[in-house]
């Protein structure tokens, strides 16, 4: 039987014309096709999502930084002290050697965040003598209230009789006291935010011994 080499080559090759191979692109293959217009399309798109993702950015950093300038900058606190049953108040009594003074502590919060503060104690001067210790347990003030705390000073009078300067004070019929207190706590906004604060107060109290009427102007300031 004859050889025919023609046909074992038509053989050999027949597979390759039935089944023709995958065309697998790896480097700089120059029969791979190359489609310039979706790699543009691609990177236009990412430009896009990342111009709109800094522009949100910047808007919510804006809207935040105006919201803490303006609405959530802490303004000071609005203090001011009211005696209790002044008219049964004895400064002067000969069997005594110290006089309870009953107070409300009146603090109005313009803020929009509370305020909780820890115990603390605010002291009572006449001149630069303390003559009292002003107790001022832990007290949650909520934002954008009124809130009165109750409290009482026991007014040292041995220390006022003691001072030369009581005596012409008394004469007059009314003298001065100096209050000041530290409230240390913190301040939270929208329940998420917290920040350690202080408010510091200053009170100039009038007491007029002949009318008994008690006058105070309190001044305060916050700091964060």
């Amino acid at each position: 039987m004859r050889h025919n080499p023609i046909g074992s080559q038509i053989l050999l090759r027949a597979p390759a014309l039935i089944f023709p191979q995958k065309l697998v692109c790896k480097g700089n293959n120059p029969y791979c096709p190359y489609y310039p217009e979706a790699e543009t399309m691609a990177t236009r798109s990412l430009k896009i999502c990342l111009a709109i993702t800094t522009l949100l950015f910047i808007i919510v950093a804006t809207v935040i930084v105006t919201l803490i300038l303006t609405i959530f900058k802490p303004k000071n606190p609005v203090i001011s002290i009211h005696p209790i049953d002044l008219e049964n108040f004895q400064l002067l009594s000969p069997n005594s050697t110290s006089a309870p003074l009953g107070m409300v502590i009146t603090i109005v919060n313009p803020n929009y965040g509370s305020f909780k503060y820890v115990n603390s104690t605010g002291y009572l001067k006449y001149h630069d003598t303390v003559i009292a210790e002003v107790p001022l347990e832990t007290r949650l003030v909520p934002a954008r209230s009124t809130t009165n705390v109750s409290t009482s000073a026991a007014i040292m009078t041995r220390k006022l009789i003691d001072d030369i300067n009581f005596l012409q004070d008394v004469e007059v019929g009314a003298f001065n006291l100096t209050s000041t207190a530290t409230l240390a706590g913190k301040v939270t906004v929208i329940k998420i935010l917290r920040r350690k604060a202080k408010v510091y107060v200053t009170c100039d109290i009038s007491f007029n011994i002949t009318s008994v009427d008690f006058v105070s102007t309190c001044m305060s300031k916050i700091k964060l």
